[in-house]
């Protein structure tokens, strides 16, 4: 009775043994196909992620302006020192202040008068009692003529009365001419201004004495101001006036000016030549400042890029060229003048050559990219 069971028990551990069977032998099949093709699986790797994504742009031929860098400093044209023209007295207004556009003539300053007007007003009666004398002593003349010719008075004594009318005419003059330099002394009691300007300083203050020449206000002429620039004498030559040039402030504003008469000789510690160039009148730069500029000699073409499409390292200059589909090469290049956030690209990548226009400080040579688009269609 045991030997049947054993029987159906055997036949089932049997399917199960012939299953396993099975299993092992297509395992080690599938085992022994890899190991016989073991480089299958490495001859296809993985595609290569892109670093970034890039616009691209191609060089420009443009004309740009040839010009000849210069640093200088910026001053009046003409200052005109304003001082008292009398000496002594005190000043008893002050009209005007640093910073203040004043025209011809316009008074800034004045002078207490009141010793000038009693000088003044002495001169004149000077004056009148001297015509008085010179009237009496010439009515004395003609009558000493009158009475010579009737043999009344002799020759001597009408040469004495016609001395005494020359006489009272000179002390006459001499009247007049204290009278005229007493009024000259009242006028000047007005500090004035010579011309139309700025006022660029002011020693004035009420209350204080004059002197003789003493600076009381200083003045810019017409307001205007001219930066001389320091050019170095081998460049001298290129430079005619009339030339246009365009300053930078220290605070990046940018004036235009114009060449007008460069120094007819040069500085032989530094070998430079100053070049003076006109300002507009109501230019962003102050007398003063110190300011970079640039010259423009003439125009030539370039070959151009945006700003942001080179990358410098290393003290060298770098741009990144797409390199077929989806990759890039780091091209060293020279370059040259900077114009507007553009760059002269002097050598090192051909026109026809598309870059990348953005980001390549990003990139590395050989690194894949994804273009997504072209500034001027590059691809």
């Amino acid at each position: 009775m045991a030997l049947p069971a054993f029987r159906r028990l055997s036949g089932r551990t049997g399917r199960v043994v012939f299953a396993l069977a099975l299993l092992a032998v297509a395992g080690g099949m599938f085992l022994r196909g890899n190991a016989e093709h073991p480089l299958e699986t490495a001859r296809q790797p993985a595609a290569a992620r892109p670093a970034l994504s890039v616009e691209t742009v191609r060089p420009q031929s443009e004309e740009w302006p040839l010009t000849l860098a210069a640093n200088g400093n910026v001053a009046a044209w003409q200052e005109a020192l304003i001082g008292a023209e009398i000496g002594g007295y005190r000043i008893t207004e002050v009209r005007a202040d640093v910073g203040d556009a004043v025209k011809k003539g316009q008074l800034l300053a004045r002078i207490a008068g009141e010793t000038v007007a009693s000088e003044l007003a002495e001169a004149n009666a000077a004056v009148a009692e001297q015509e008085a004398a010179a009237a009496e002593a010439g009515a004395n003349a003609t009558r000493a003529r009158e009475l010579r010719a009737r043999g009344f008075y002799s020759a001597q004594q009408e040469t004495q009365f016609q001395t005494s009318e020359r006489t009272s005419a000179a002390r006459l003059a001499a009247a007049r001419a204290r009278l005229q330099a007493a009024q000259l002394r009242m006028s000047k009691t007005g500090v004035l201004a010579p011309d139309d300007g700025v006022i660029s300083a002011r020693a004035a203050v009420v209350g204080s004495l004059t002197q003789g020449g003493e600076e009381l206000f200083r003045l810019i002429r017409g307001g205007r101001l001219e930066w001389r620039a320091d050019v170095p004498s081998a460049f001298l030559g290129q430079l005619a006036p009339g030339m246009a040039a365009t300053l930078t402030g220290p605070g990046g504003e940018r004036v235009q000016g114009k060449l007008r008469r460069i120094a007819p000789s040069v500085d032989p510690n530094t070998r430079n030549g100053l070049a003076f160039v006109d300002l507009p009148a109501d230019s962003a730069v102050k007398a003063g400042m110190f300011a970079r500029g640039e010259f423009e000699l003439g125009r030539a073409p370039a070959l151009t890029l945006p700003q942001s499409a080179v990358v410098l390292r290393e003290g060298f200059a770098y741009v990144f060229r797409l390199d077929g589909a989806d990759r890039v090469a780091q091209v060293k290049v020279e370059i040259g003048r900077r114009h507007g956030g553009r760059v002269e690209i002097a050598g090192g990548l051909d026109a026809t050559q598309a870059v990348v226009a953005g980001g390549a400080g990003f990139l590395a040579d050989g690194d894949a990219v994804k273009v997504v688009a072209a500034a001027d269609g590059a691809r």
